[in-house]
């Protein structure tokens, strides 16, 4: 998406409807992408959780195999996104202040990848798929999470969400 207009930043590549556990991972890799930047909070797991549902740790287990994996969270405390993160033993950045770009920039330089070979996968498009586009890595809009890990029914922020991209110009967010 890199290059689009402000209005478009709001439109995720990729909206499958499914929570990160579901992901078919043949579609990333398919597309030539060689890493992931994974929101944690309702992203892998729901509210004050820890502990990765057992669903969202067998597909981590699996992206890792493949890809790499870094955990990027607006979350301030470190104890908790590192709990997280040290259950794969992957890399994070708490504290990220998502959408701006500034700490994705050095994940990206730390990835050594072009970012068109990034998938930015979170599920809040005023965060994560606004700071994916900006930078032009490949966006996913994932639905967010509930603690057995099956997706939340309604998530009324991401729902408002989609209603204020539309507003804003961003086609069939």
């Amino acid at each position: 998406m890199a290059g689009v207009s402000p209005s478009h930043w709001l439109l995720p590549d990729w909206d499958p409807g499914l929570t990160i556990a579901h992901l078919p991972l043949p579609h990333l890799t398919g597309r030539d992408i060689q890493a992931a930047v994974i929101d944690v909070d309702r992203t892998l797991l729901p509210g004050r959780a820890v502990r990765l549902p057992d669903s969202v740790r067998v597909w981590l287990e699996d992206a890792g195999r493949r890809l790499q994996l870094h955990l990027f969270s607006n979350n301030p405390s470190k104890a908790r996104i590192s709990a997280v993160a040290s259950q794969l033993d992957l890399s994070f950045t708490c504290g990220a202040g998502k959408p701006r770009r500034g700490a994705l920039r050095r994940v990206i330089a730390d990835l050594d990848l072009p970012p068109r070979s990034i998938a930015m996968v979170g599920d809040r498009l005023f965060t994560d798929v606004l700071c994916g586009n900006r930078l032009g890595l490949y966006t996913v809009l994932v639905r967010p999470i509930r603690e057995d890990g099956a997706p939340c029914d309604r998530d009324r922020v991401q729902c408002l969400e989609r209603r204020l991209a539309r507003v804003l110009g961003a086609p069939a967010a």
